[in-house]
């Protein structure tokens, strides 16, 4: 039997489709499954406050089975193995095969890690956040390793860093980043930030690529060994590896290449968004993915329904990335400025719960308090 719409994963682009789709009162053809390896999807722009304590984990997460009953999708969880685009066939984890006429990927992207590891050292990646979050509960509830260092320069790496100090005051925390910090965001942010992870206590190792663990040690390119009793992954994005397997059109690095209506630029049956697709100007980041979720609903609906007038998606120029920085302000970066203010927290929160409360309502599910515990 064949499907008339599989949606892999439960990605922003993902949920701001299905939840327009309640709002419009549209349903896709019966048949319809998402398939997510988890019931529930926590929110990444309230992770970092999660594990800083300044949120309860019921304000982070929503459940997937009452949005997919609202929208008339039936809900498969498992996880995607293969995905052979010519047949529009796709292998699940469990053993199941579907097939299906239109096929939307919005299934995320991993954390490379070092090329070269002996398994002397935990792993744990910051995606997806579910492994984290577990990780830290026994952390929290067992005790904490003495020593704990995180790969990253990005704002989630940031984010985690400064999260993680307030949780565990008594762990040593490293930051170790390839390139400059924050090499995204203006100087200033980077200077900022620089400052204030000084002020925590947490050592910043910039420019130093990581490309070993050996014995339990971090070994970078230029020679430095970096001792450390776990490591959490928030390198960026990686792609799972079917997709290059797959038969669509990838980049060098193995993301799904896409057009401006979302489609795949070799199969236009398939569509992809989020952070397992590449589009040029459009960088990796929850910002762009919720304003892909906006043309991608629209599109999904066309196509099973036969038109062909399919709205296109142009990234922003620019965005506004506000970080979390685990105490009553947080940094907004947008074009050359960056600032740390209690304003930039409250525009934060206010758009945070404001996504969440969308969530839930279309859902059909009672609002949570989303008001900060601290």
């Amino acid at each position: 039997m064949t499907a008339p719409l599989i949606m892999i994963g439960a990605g922003h682009a993902h949920l701001v489709a299905i939840r327009d789709w309640i709002r419009q009162g549209y349903q896709p053809p019966p048949g319809s499954v998402l398939v997510t390896p988890e019931p529930e999807v926590w929110y990444s722009g309230m992770m970092p406050g999660l594990l800083a304590g300044r949120w309860q984990s019921e304000q982070c997460r929503v459940a997937l089975g009452p949005l997919c009953h609202a929208a008339g999708i039936s809900q498969q969880l498992d996880s995607l193995v293969t995905l052979d685009a010519d047949q529009h066939s796709i292998q699940l984890a469990s053993g199941k095969a579907l097939n299906g006429e239109l096929i939307s990927l919005d299934c995320g992207a991993g954390n490379p890690a070092p090329p070269h590891n002996d398994g002397s050292l935990e792993l744990i990646s910051a995606k997806p956040f579910g492994a984290l979050y577990r990780r830290w509960q026994h952390w929290r509830e067992h005790g904490a390793p003495a020593r704990l260092a995180i790969l990253g320069g990005g704002a989630a790496a940031v984010e985690l860093a400064l999260a993680l100090q307030r949780a565990l005051p008594g762990c040593q925390l490293t930051l170790i980043c390839a390139s400059a910090l924050l090499a995204a965001q203006p100087t200033r942010a980077a200077r900022l930030t620089r400052a204030l992870l000084a002020h925590r206590g947490i050592t910043l190792q910039e420019g130093h690529l990581v490309s070993c663990i050996d014995s339990g040690t971090l070994l970078t390119e230029d020679g430095r060994a970096i001792e450390t009793d776990a490591l959490i992954l928030a390198t960026g994005a990686a792609p799972a590896p079917w997709q290059q397997s797959s038969g669509l059109a990838t980049d060098s690095s193995g993301f799904i290449q896409i057009g401006n209506t979302l489609q795949s630029q070799s199969h236009p049956r398939i569509l992809a968004s989020g952070d397992c697709a590449t589009l040029p100007g459009c960088p990796h980041s929850g910002v762009y993915a919720v304003r892909q979720g906006a043309v991608l609903g629209p599109n999904l609906r066309r196509l099973l329904t036969g038109d062909s007038a399919l709205q296109h998606y142009q990234p922003q120029p620019r965005a506004l990335a506000l970080l979390a920085t685990a105490d009553t302000q947080a940094l907004a970066c947008y074009g050359p400025l960056a600032l740390r203010s209690r304003l930039a927290l409250a525009l934060k929160d206010r758009l945070d719960t404001g996504f969440m409360r969308s969530l839930q309502q279309a859902g059909g599910l009672p609002s949570q308090d989303q008001r900060p515990i601290v």
